[in-house]
């Protein structure tokens, strides 16, 4: 039963802050961060593919995509 309630909280509380780490990788891609093309590319995918995974639900996967993104911009948690 502990279970099931923690993964019922767990969710919801995912599916919150997906936005913010959006909204701070947006944030620093708009302040024309130093990388190259293909790590400024790499983050935009992550980016995108983080927002898809929030989209359907698959709000985990979306933290750790959109955390890549975040490590490559050096954003701290």
């Amino acid at each position: 039963m502990a279970t099931i309630v923690a993964v019922a909280l767990t969710g919801p509380a995912l599916a919150n802050s997906c936005p913010r780490h959006m909204a701070a990788i947006d944030q620093a891609l708009a302040a024309n961060p130093k990388l190259d093309a293909a790590k400024l590319a790499e983050v935009k995918k992550l980016r995108a593919d983080g927002e898809a995974l929030h989209k359907q639900g698959k709000h985990a996967e979306s933290e750790a995509t959109l955390a890549q993104a975040e490590s490559i911009l050096g954003i701290k948690k």
